[in-house]
């Protein structure tokens, strides 16, 4: 589907005027993004480290989305609702996806596929889509959600992956979840994100050179012989069903990472099922409550990991959810040597959190 198309069905889109910049790292080969639709002045930052609290329900923008941008997608309770024609918010909703109204990345019809060289770097347009994702209640989040309202949220989710993912510059997609000041979030009502640029992440260049020598010397999937061997021995396991689980990896990036896996190979989360949709509402909406009760409500990150839609070879990727309650802080060592320290064994670790 081309820009214009894209513009025919969403008219709301507004052209961009400057598109942020993405410029790529010589040394890690992954490129970072320069969001000029955010840009601040440097004595903001200043300002910004003063503030201690976010916001409260009486002045939270999510309450009345009559200053936010146009909607995207928006469910009510379970059905998905026809979005009004002028562009404003649907009377009945739920959940819903918002063009984000301070976007990282913004679209741009005239895009082309080219970088261009100052000196030793290279520069590309950073164009893409910057969507954010609210649930109704200012304060219920997934770990109070029921499975009906977990299960929707993912339909959210899966309906705007569907679409993106057809943009002719769009090679990657990032749906992930932000909770609390700790994990970067700014605004306290419950919403995640979803960013769609035409770059690939580097971490998915590193995940498959590790998948691609696993599968050299064992001629198996690395993470599906992982999945088979925690299941069997049962002591990172924090809940399963059907066609899913959850787990805490044997090398935990920090204390209390939780990943949830579907149990049969696939390279790509839009390839869910209806069925799988609500297992996978289920196997995170008990995992978040488990590390909600345990923990004591902390902040946390997740990130959906998906094969990209740029049309690689990817058979041999695993997709899952990642989830890391923010439990502890990079200090010199972590920011220095790359390599995260965490403080509990993730066997003790899931031992905790399936007895929540």
């Amino acid at each position: 589907m081309s820009m214009a198309e894209f513009n025919g069905n969403h008219k709301w889109y507004k052209a961009a005027q400057t598109p942020s910049e993405l410029r790529y790292d010589v040394i890690s080969r992954g490129w970072v993004a320069i969001a000029t639709g955010r840009a601040r002045k440097p004595g903001s930052f200043q300002q910004e480290k003063k503030q201690q609290e976010l916001n409260g329900k009486e002045s939270c923008p999510f309450e009345d989305l009559t200053d936010q941008e146009a909607p995207t997608a928006a469910f009510f309770k379970g059905k998905q609702v026809e979005l009004p024609s002028n562009g404003t918010v649907p009377e009945k909703w739920t959940t819903i996806s918002l063009l984000n109204k301070y976007p990282a990345f913004i679209p741009q019809e005239n895009f082309q596929w080219k970088t261009n060289l100052i000196g030793p770097y290279q520069i590309m347009e950073g164009v893409g889509f910057h969507e954010v994702v609210i649930t109704k209640h200012h304060q219920e989040d997934i770990s109070q959600f029921s499975q009906e309202q977990t299960k929707e949220l993912i339909d959210v989710y899966h309906a705007r992956y569907l679409e993106l993912q057809q943009q002719d510059f769009v090679h990657y997609i990032a749906i992930f979840k932000n909770k609390g000041k700790e994990a970067g979030a700014s605004i306290a009502h419950p919403h995640s994100q979803i960013i769609a640029i035409p770059a690939t992440s580097p971490g998915m260049d590193v995940a498959l050179q590790g998948l691609r020598e696993f599968h050299d010397a064992t001629g198996t999937c690395a993470y599906c012989a992982m999945i088979s061997w925690d299941i069997k021995d049962e002591s990172r396991v924090i809940y399963e069903n059907e066609h899913f689980v959850a787990l805490c990896p044997f090398a935990s990036r920090v204390a209390f990472e939780a990943r949830i896996y579907p149990k049969e190979h696939a390279a790509h989360f839009e390839g869910i099922t209806e069925q799988g949709k609500w297992d996978l509402a289920l196997a995170l909406q008990k995992t978040l409550r488990a590390i909600s009760k345990g923990l004591g409500d902390p902040d946390y990150n997740y990130f959906i990991h998906t094969a990209p839609p740029d049309g690689g070879e990817y058979a041999l990727y695993h997709w899952h959810i990642e989830i890391l309650p923010k439990t502890g802080t990079w200090a010199g060592f972590e920011l220095g040597t790359g390599i995260e320290i965490s403080t509990i064994e993730p066997e003790k670790a899931a031992e905790f959190l399936r007895k929540q």
